[in-house]
């Protein structure tokens, strides 16, 4: 848990979305919840959730001018932040600002403070600092000097923090150089591919929905020691190593940033570098949670990202993670199908029929691995 202080303490958040006419409400209420598991990981500390159900968003407030009068009568009671479970104009952010007297950040933006967070390389701060700028640079209007946001805390952190005074000139200069760097990253990286074609190294790309589990399956497979951690988007810098398979041959194995509903177009535009792994690799293996009660719209959320990033077609094999977490997995079989692969990272049990899998596949000239249907969902939605 990433422990966040503010003035002293840890902020307390009130979640707040709503439920469409279209929407199932489960799907509406699950929503929420991954957005308290979102604000946990940014250290918030969450005190209740409000779902209304509404025929469309409020143009003003989004939730309307007395479910904002409510929020703002339980925001007395030690509320410091509202997190808001959709991305919000910016005047949407200033009115429920005003109206609440308290600091409001919507999904997109507490998204941003987590990777800004969990950036490590240069590379990734720089994606992440693109993403920020682009997000912030539409709410620039209007605005004026309560940009600075000078209290600190979730949604402030990164660039938020230093950009948010510049003019708009200013940080377009900023985001043209940063990707401009980009650029020269991707090249770089494409070199650094180039070796691998000539000594016929196949590369494998870890992909599925965060917290499925790629990164402690990716210690299993390669012996390393990628930080694993029970939180959302725990690995956001790409790491590569290399794995041998049953019959000896070594492949190379990357790790990369995990999926999310309704995750920020910004982020995909600006982590596009990083996800060269997952479009420049000869097969993908989408770790699913089949401990998750959402275990399907997980695995069509991350088939609709894939397909956004052009690579419908790419070779997949899915595999089942977390079967330790289930008491019986005869119900995985009909989803699997001859492609699929039930393991646990976490005791070992089924990597060795996953290794096998993969070398079957690779012997195969990749021919005979099902590509995935790209009617996923999109990104978003």
């Amino acid at each position: 848990m990433i422990e966040l202080v503010t003035n002293g303490k840890r902020e307390v958040a009130l979640l707040i979305g709503i439920k469409l006419p279209h929407q199932p409400r489960w799907e509406a209420e699950d929503s929420l919840d991954e957005l308290e598991l979102l604000a946990k990981s940014a250290g918030a500390e969450v005190r209740g959730k409000l779902l209304q159900e509404r025929s469309e968003p409020d143009p003003r407030y989004f939730i309307g001018h007395g479910k904002a009068l409510e929020v703002k009568d339980l925001c007395l009671q030690g509320i410091d932040l509202v997190i808001v479970d959709e991305e919000l104009s910016g005047s949407q952010q200033r009115n429920l600002e005003t109206i609440v007297e308290r600091k409001v950040v919507d999904r997109t933006g507490l998204i941003l403070d987590i990777f800004a967070h969990r950036a490590r390389t240069r590379e990734g701060k720089l994606q992440v600092e693109l993403a920020q700028l682009t997000y912030l640079l539409p709410r620039l209007v209007g605005r004026g000097v309560d940009l600075s946001r000078t209290g600190g805390g979730i949604g402030t952190r990164g660039p938020g923090e230093t950009k948010l005074e510049k003019d708009r000139r200013t940080i377009r200069q900023r985001v043209a150089k940063i990707r401009e760097v980009l650029v020269k990253v991707r090249k770089h990286r494409a070199l650094l591919r180039k070796p691998r074609r000539r000594f016929s190294l196949p590369t494998l790309a870890l992909v599925g929905y965060t917290n499925a589990g790629k990164s402690t399956l990716f210690n299993t497979l390669t012996h390393a020691s990628v930080p694993v951690r029970d939180q959302l988007f725990a690995t956001l810098d790409p790491t590569l190593r290399r794995v041998r398979l049953p019959n000896g041959r070594t492949v190379l194995l990357s790790d990369t940033v995990g999926f999310i509903r309704k995750l920020p177009p910004q982020l995909i535009d600006a982590f596009k570098a990083t996800l060269e792994e997952v479009v420049e690799a000869d097969l993908l293996l989408h770790v699913i949670d089949a401990s998750h009660p959402q275990m399907e719209l997980q695995r069509q959320v991350v088939e609709g990202l894939l397909a956004e990033l052009g690579i419908a077609t790419k070779p997949i094999i899915e595999v089942y993670n977390k079967i330790d977490k289930l008491g019986n997995t005869g119900g995985l079989a009909p989803r699997m199908g001859e492609t699929g692969v039930a393991i646990s990272a976490k005791t070992g049990e089924g990597v060795e029929r996953l290794l096998l899998k993969i070398q079957e596949t690779l012997v195969g000239g990749l021919a005979e691995v099902r590509p995935f249907s790209s009617k996923g969902l999109a990104a978003g939605s």
